[in-house]
């Protein structure tokens, strides 16, 4: 028998929870089968079976703290290719003949056969499964809060705990009789509401975001940017690159270009506070804020300074891609030395974006919007533009200093053509 434990996941983690179990117990797994999904600050792993045979306990459910090293669950060696039902009962399988074998997976469920009917029309992990043939329910009549259908155990439990069926219909009644109260001096009947558990991922935002507020002296300075060079650009230029490059022309090129000038004539702003010394950073590794599912991670594109457009747009692209289908690696994460977040894909016009600490800036895009812009004294025409924010620490950045950055960053924006020297 092997002991399943939590791998090392890198310097920064020390524990993680179960997210999901893959397999039951009594299931019969193959070398390389994924057993578990582990859900850390940053990361989902996904845990495999490091040889063949029968997981034989679950110790550590969905839902649990678990640290580096500890064991949940163990595997008893053993051959492949049967049930874990088969495996469990040899004496079933000595008291028939070799041919009914198959129907035995089928005799365990047979006491909760509505459930097993429904197991087929609805994605479920096992242990949702599991307990919804514990108490009788049947999956297709359990609602999910997955944004693809996936039911989970407190779905499940959820259901659990709602009136029966039958019963269902009354509900409507009981506001029915709520216009009264008021007049009697207040309402006894309950508001319905939803409580949902913060996954690891959104509390440690959370964390992480209070903690920005409370140890640095933070300060946003805002700026706006005439887009039009740069739409020009893309305009003329969009086919041919994406002819020879096959990647999109986008605009964070063009921003994380803009930012690493500004970064090499501003240096204080591409640091860190370290006790009482300043570390100035003398690379250039810039984190992209993308919202992913459980929430936003900040992969980093590494050594920015060195890479052209399409290298940009590419690395761009290929985090981006990882974050939505959660395979980000701990080493995609870690390291940035500023950061750029874009609300504008979200229709956003102007915001304060939040420091990623350590860094002790952070540069916030928006939305271009068509305004009425002078020209000069006379003339008023209607321009691409965007407001542009940046949030530092005004711990070691004066304001002058962040606000020479951002114009720096809008007059390289404004004339494309100097992203290939100052770049």
């Amino acid at each position: 028998m092997s002991e399943i434990k939590v791998p090392a996941m890198g310097e920064s983690i020390t524990e993680g929870t179960v997210s999901r179990w893959m397999v039951k117990e009594g299931d019969t797994v193959n070398q390389g089968d994924v057993l578990l999904e582990l859900e850390t600050d940053k990361v989902n792993i996904e845990i495999s079976a490091e040889e063949s045979g029968v997981l034989e306990k679950i110790i550590r459910q969905e839902g649990e703290t678990v640290e580096i090293g500890e064991t949940i669950g163990t595997l008893s060696a053993g051959a492949g290719g049967g049930s874990g039902t088969a495996a469990s009962e040899p004496a079933a399988a000595e008291s028939k003949p070799a041919a009914p074998a198959p129907e035995a997976p089928a005799a365990a469920p047979a006491t909760a056969a509505p459930p097993e009917a429904s197991d087929s029309s609805k994605t479920a992990s096992p242990s949702a499964r599991k307990l919804a043939r514990e108490r009788g329910i049947e999956l297709d009549q359990v609602q999910s809060k997955d944004p693809i259908g996936r039911v989970y155990q407190d779905d499940v439990k959820s259901h659990g705990s709602q009136p029966s069926a039958p019963s269902a219909p009354a509900a409507p009644k009981a506001p029915a009789a709520a216009p009264a109260a008021p007049t009697s001096g207040g309402s006894t009947y309950a508001k319905p509401v939803e409580r949902q558990r913060m996954s690891r991922r959104r509390a440690t935002i959370a964390k992480r975001l209070v903690e920005a507020q409370q140890t640095a002296a933070m300060l946003t300075t805002f700026n706006e940017v005439d887009m039009t060079a740069i739409m020009d650009v893309r305009k003329r230029r969009k086919d041919k690159f994406k002819e020879k490059h096959d990647i999109n022309l986008g605009f964070m090129s063009f921003f994380t270009k803009a930012v690493v000038g500004a970064l090499k004539k501003f240096p204080t702003i591409n640091a860190e506070i370290d006790g009482e010394d300043v570390v100035l950073k003398k690379f250039y590794d810039i984190g992209i804020a993308v919202s992913a599912k459980e929430g936003l991670v900040v992969p980093v594109v590494r050594d920015a300074d060195r890479l052209g457009f399409a290298e940009i747009e590419k690395s761009i692209a290929d985090l981006a891609s990882k974050a939505r289908s959660n395979t980000l690696a701990l080493s995609d994460l870690q390291g940035g030395t500023f950061t750029i977040t874009n609300g504008g894909t979200f229709g956003s016009l102007l915001s304060t974006p939040i420091l990623n600490t350590p860094q002790v800036g952070i540069l916030g895009m928006h939305k271009i919007q068509l305004r009425p812009v002078a020209i000069d004294a006379e003339r008023m025409e209607n321009r691409p533009m965007m407001y542009i924010a940046l949030s530092y620490d005004h711990r070691i950045i004066d304001g002058s200093e962040a606000v020479r950055f951002l114009v720096t960053v809008k007059e390289l924006l404004e004339d494309p053509e100097s992203l290939l020297i100052e770049g």
